[in-house]
């Protein structure tokens, strides 16, 4: 009694430790979890602008509200490249001073559908009223967030608008510029070359280490800038149906043929069920036994399983062919007869008029009109059949034009009941004219296909039970095993395949193959998971993933892994060159040929412009350069072009003649950097300082 007293005594205490300590724990797992730790409240900066996190996720929620089926993750990474772009620019607009005035926004505000061509806002004659749109504003004060929203886009669209016209007018293009595409146009080079290709030396003999590779893109930092990475390697453990599980389902479809017995509860006494052969009810039957519901329709040839089509359209009706594989379904099916003209194939010509459904129509017109015209190709196709798709390329006011007009084949009812009742009713070849609401119509039927009626029992092909307890078995025992051991050398050991390394950035959805994983590629970037960590992640209807992360990538640059094939062969070919053009010796071109083990080839009347080598050699501008820049008669030393090295010999340079006008090629010039407008975002991005923390807000 005297301990239980004590104890009664300290019960608050007690109590209190026991919260403290709760407490103390629920603390250090929200800091391990980064809620207390987050260590920024936005959700990043460009060039030392901070983004708030709650404007983001109300930009963020948004989207997802708009985009029909869009994700989280891609909405968060539209809005981020949307708030680069515009703090970037405007950060631009600023510098230059850029303004908008009144006029200009009511211009750009007009552009937008729900404003230009909103009935309040347009007057008598259809016109956008200015005074209108402002008097709406002002007697409702309720919209005058949603304007002002509106005015904060126009005047950036405004800004933008000016600024692109600003750095369009920069780019021009000189007289000089011209000149130099014509001469590189018209002057000509003719010379003979030895060239030592460097698929003449194997890959194999040519190694290329990653310390090579990394040295290359340090070089070339640009092309290889990156964000950084992780790198996942994993294996799939398919929870995918064994042939034990295909053999059930078909030996249950079978069973499912004849007729069964079983005990009916409220008579006390067996019932003869019918099967599949003898059901009088097939719809019921099917419904009560398949995972795909009952279809009336017939089904062209065409439309059936390409292995087993020959068979079902061959069946007798009352004849039962299967069970057979369609897609991911074991199938039986039973034929319910035979139906002729079931699809129909037409070409048609559209005559439309003003008033008509005409969604493409060519030339004003009358109903009047339209008819008599109607009614004249009409008359040219009867007396001329292989006429009509000429005609119908050329007066046709249906998209079906550039294909003839050709629809195609179709089922009944699918077309406007004019239309469908023609082409129903009569047989391959005829000829007609139509009034539907879109027009006239001069309707030739092509085709027609029969059809055959199929009551089939569909049973989807999927794992047993017994089976996803042995994948999940599997799995699991290798996640354990791979956690102490050696990844590779473990899922060997089970016989399991280990996929190639998938490199992933921060905002990543797509996991290698596997499609859009992104609790993969979170918990890569958690901050709690180490190098060599191993998890296992369950995916709907795929089976077990098991990864493990390999490492990190802070360089800046692209993974040794994804840059080596754009990076290797490039290296094995500088490496290639040196062996070449030690061989590549002697006086003459004669002799440098006979060295390398290659014959003299000869190039005539090539230019600049298209530096094409002859016999598929391919583009050599190097090689080409240097024939131009030698005097006649004089020897290169070896070049290192695209597909080999070179040794070339000017045989003679042909200088096209001086033309007082170069216009024609300084519109050439124009157009080829037409696009170099579009370059300046993405270098604005490429020289900015952006700072992402979008993990650190769970995205």
């Amino acid at each position: 009694m005297a301990v239980l007293a004590k104890i009664r005594q300290r019960s608050a205490l007690l109590i209190g430790v026991i919260a403290l300590a709760l407490f103390a724990f629920i603390i250090q797992d929200l800091i391990g979890k980064g809620t207390f730790s987050q260590s920024s409240k936005d959700v990043g900066s460009i060039d030392g602008k901070d983004i708030s996190f709650e404007d983001f996720r109300i930009k963020v929620s948004n989207v997802e509200k708009s985009g029909q089926g869009i994700t989280s993750t891609e909405a968060a990474n539209r809005v981020w490249d949307q708030e680069v772009s515009i703090a970037l620019l405007s950060a631009q607009f600023d510098k230059l001073g850029l303004r908008v005035g009144e006029k200009h926004l009511i211009e750009v505000l007009k552009a937008d559908p729900n404003i230009g061509k909103n009935p309040m806002f347009l007057n008598a004659a259809g016109i956008f009223d200015i005074v209108k749109f402002k008097d709406y504003f002002k007697t409702n004060p309720e919209a005058a967030q949603y304007i002002a929203e509106k005015e904060k886009d126009a005047a950036l669209n405004a800004k933008f608008q000016i600024y692109n016209t600003l750095i369009k007018a920069g780019l021009y293009t000189t007289a000089s510029e011209g000149k130099l595409k014509y001469e590189m146009e018209a002057n000509k080079v003719n010379f003979a070359y030895a060239g030592a290709l460097y698929s003449s030396i194997k890959d194999s003999d040519v190694k290329i280490s990653d310390s090579e590779i990394v040295d290359y893109m340090k070089k070339n930092e640009k092309k290889f800038k990156a964000d950084d990475t992780r790198e996942i390697q994993y294996v799939l453990v398919e929870d995918k149906p064994s042939k034990e599980d295909e053999a059930e389902i078909r030996a249950k479809l079978t069973s499912l043929l004849s007729g069964s017995v079983v005990y009916n509860a409220k008579t006390g006494k067996n019932d003869t069920l019918a099967g599949f052969r003898n059901a009088t009810n097939i719809a019921e039957f099917v419904n009560s036994n398949s995972d795909v519901p009952y279809d009336s329709t017939y089904v062209a040839k065409n439309s059936l399983p390409a292995v087993d089509a020959d068979k079902l359209f061959s069946l007798a009706p009352g004849a039962i062919y299967g069970p057979y594989v369609f897609g991911k379904y074991l199938c039986l099916s039973k034929s319910l007869g035979f139906k002729a003209g079931v699809n129909a194939k037409a070409s048609h010509i559209l005559i439309g008029y003003e008033g008509s459904q005409t969604p493409n129509q060519k030339e004003k017109r009358t109903k009047e009109e339209a008819k008599a015209k109607a009614e004249e190709i009409l008359a040219q196709v009867q007396a001329n059949p292989d006429s009509f798709m000429m005609l119908a390329f050329t007066s046709s006011d249906d998209s079906s034009a550039q294909q003839g007009g050709d629809l195609g084949y179709f089922g009944p009812n699918q077309m406007v009941k004019p239309f469908n009742d023609f082409v129903f009713s009569n047989g391959i070849g005829k000829v007609g004219l139509v009034e539907t609401p879109f027009g006239f119509h001069i309707i030739k039927i092509t085709d027609k296909q029969d059809g055959i009626r199929l009551a089939t029992i569909a049973q989807k092909i999927e794992p047993s039970e017994a089976t996803s307890d042995k994948v999940f078995t599997l799995a699991t025992k290798f996640e354990m095993d791979a956690a102490n051991k050696d990844f590779n050398a473990t899922a060997k050991e089970l016989g399991l395949k280990v996929a190639a390394p998938v490199t992933a950035k921060a905002m990543d959805e797509v996991f290698g193959s596997l499609g859009n994983q992104r609790n993969i590629v979170r918990w890569a970037f958690d901050k709690e998971t180490s190098t060599g960590d191993v998890k296992r992640f369950e995916i709907a209807n795929i089976g077990h993933v098991i990864a493990q992360y390999k490492g990190e990538n802070k360089s800046g640059l692209v993974s040794v892994t994804m840059a080596r094939p754009y990076v290797e062969p490039i290296l094995k070919n500088k490496k290639k060159a040196e062996i070449l053009k030690a061989k590549m010796t002697g006086s003459s071109l004669e002799a440098v040929a006979k060295s390398a083990g290659v014959a003299v080839q000869q190039a005539t009347n090539v230019t600049l412009d298209n530096p094409v080598l002859p016999g598929g050699v391919g583009q050599e501008p190097k090689v080409v350069g240097n024939a131009f820049a030698l005097a006649a008669n004089k020897v290169s030393a070896p070049i290192e072009g695209n597909t080999g090295v070179y040794v070339v010999k000017n045989i003679s340079t042909v200088k096209a003649p001086a033309i007082a006008n170069h216009a024609p090629y300084i519109e050439k010039v124009k157009a080829q950097s037409a696009s170099d407008a579009n370059r300046v975002l993405p270098a604005l991005k490429s020289n900015a300082k952006i700072e992402d923390n979008r993990l650190q807000f769970n995205y």
